[in-house]
Order: structure tokens, then C-alpha cells, then sequence
């Protein structure tokens, strides 16, 4: 196959599914990953597709635009494997929780499956399924109903009904951006009012997002900085988001991103705030 016709095939899979991985192209077309690296490179100076690690995915995202779960998972996958083991260090055995929507609640989850005694209330489909496939006799796993986004989380009036009456000791909540003005974001109206619903339910708020979603706005803001009692994000998060967020959050936890699985370096934590 001409290096064109694999690359026009890489475009209709990025275009089909939101996202691509590097390994997955590479044993489809036989080729090495070098020269799907290439074959990405050219399409992203064409403007074509946007190079993540590990892949690529769509370019050109909007307020409103929603990737899909397959498509952001790609994205920062070190950095959110990091944030997901920092953030499981949180989870009481026992305890009774709820996991957002999101490629980094997803590792969360799969964190998840040996902590005992826990309660996981969730919105999102792949969270249910990692930890419905751990076993676990002593979890319980609590799906809310509702219409399924791109994202693959369930959202609308009737999750927000089923939340409402919950009490819960920790929400894990992914977002899409964050910013001062604005706060935590996403790019679905419907998703933001469930994510408030889980937010009111909870005794404390737990935001994880990687160093890229700041800067980023969704179309509807879900809470205000100051609502998080804990933010866990990682050190590629830039100097003045560090002091902006310092100066709101409760406490704003870095950590390094991983490689293979292996934290690089030891995590930093920020002060909580003044």
C-alpha cells in the first residue's frame, strides 16, 4: 500500500471512531510504528487530524464539540494513569462513591476492583463494566439510567432523578476543561446538570484532570474551582494555572506522568488553599 492510500485509510478511522492508536495502526497496515508516526505527522501539518500521545485524534475541537470514549483515551494516557493511582489512595474500603464520566475515572476504576467493601454509584458505561468484570462479591456497582452521550456516560432526567436521592462520601469527577472564569466544563448540557446532581450528593469533590484541560472551555460550566476540595492533575500543568488554582481549590495534588505503567519521579503536592 502507497504511503497516501494508508494515510487517506488512517483519516476515515480517526473520522470514524475519534481517535487512533499508534500500536493498533501499525500491526493493521504492517507497517512499523515509525512509519505511522510519520504517516500522523503529515496528516497534522495538513490540519487534517490532531497528534496526541500514542495516536491521534480529531482535530479542531469547539465548546461544544464531544469526543468520543475511544478518541480520548488516547490523550495524556501516562498523565492519567499517574492521577488515577494518586487518586485511589483516596478511596476508603467500604466507602460509598460515585465515579463520573471519563477516560480518567475509567482508570480510576480499574484501581478500583481491589478495594473492598466499596459502593460505586456511576454514570458512565465502560466504569460499570471494568468494575462489574473485577468480581468482587463485596461491591456493589450502581449504574444510573439515562441517554448515552458520545462519551459513554448516561445523562438527563433520569439519572439526575436516581442521583438526587443519594448520599454519598466522595465524588471522583472527570471534566472536559477547566478555567477561572468558567470553572469545570463540558461540552454537553445535559452531562453538566448530572455532574451537578452527583456533586450535591457528595460530602467532598474530587476533580481529576490532566495539565491539558486547562485553558479549555466547554460550552457549560458544571461547579466553580472553589467547589473542589481536591484537584489531582499532573506537573505538566503550567506555572500561573498552578497559582490560580492554588489560590481556589482546596488542594491542588501534582503528579508526574507515568510510562509502561511506572511513575516517573515521586508526586508533588500543592498547598491547600490560604
Amino acid at each position: 500500500m502507497l504511503a497516501q492510500q494508508r494515510q487517506a485509510a488512517i483519516l476515515e478511522r480517526v473520522r470514524a471512531a475519534g481517535g487512533v492508536r499508534v500500536t493498533e495502526l501499525a500491526a493493521e497496515f504492517g507497517v512499523s510504528d515509525m512509519t505511522i508516526r510519520r504517516d500522523l505527522e503529515t496528516l497534522h501539518d495538513r490540519g487534517l487530524l490532531a497528534k496526541v500521545h500514542g495516536g491521534a485524534t480529531l482535530a479542531g475541537p469547539g465548546s461544544t464539540d464531544e469526543p468520543g470514549f475511544r478518541a480520548k483515551s488516547v490523550r495524556q494516557p501516562g498523565e492519567k494513569a499517574a492521577i488515577a493511582e494518586r487518586a485511589a489512595q483516596l478511596v476508603p474500603p467500604g466507602g460509598a462513591i460515585a465515579l463520573s464520566a471519563g477516560t480518567t475515572t475509567a482508570e480510576l476504576a480499574r484501581r478500583l476492583v481491589d478495594v473492598p467493601g466499596l459502593t460505586v454509584v456511576t454514570n458512565s458505561l465502560p466504569v460499570a463494566e471494568i468494575l462489574h468484570a473485577g468480581g468482587r462479591s463485596d461491591q456493589t456497582v450502581v449504574l444510573t439510567g439515562g441517554v448515552r452521550t458520545p462519551s459513554d456516560a448516561l445523562v438527563g432526567p433520569l439519572a439526575v432523578g436516581a442521583i438526587r436521592s443519594l448520599h454519598l462520601d466522595l465524588l471522583f469527577l472527570g471534566v472536559h476543561g477547566i478555567s477561572e472564569r468558567a470553572g469545570f466544563t463540558t461540552p454537553n448540557l445535559m452531562e453538566a446538570e448530572t455532574d451537578r446532581a452527583l456533586v450535591a450528593a457528595a460530602d467532598r469533590l474530587v476533580v481529576l484532570a490532566d495539565h491539558t484541560k486547562w485553558g479549555t472551555v466547554g460550552i457549560s460550566s458544571i461547579v466553580g474551582l472553589s467547589a473542589a476540595h481536591v484537584l489531582v492533575t499532573d506537573d505538566g500543568l503550567p506555572a500561573a494555572a498552578r497559582r490560580v488554582l492554588g489560590d481556589h481549590v482546596g488542594e491542588l495534588v501534582m503528579v508526574r506522568a507515568t510510562e509502561a505503567g511506572r511513575t516517573i519521579g515521586s508526586p508533588t503536592t500543592g498547598g491547600a488553599a490560604e
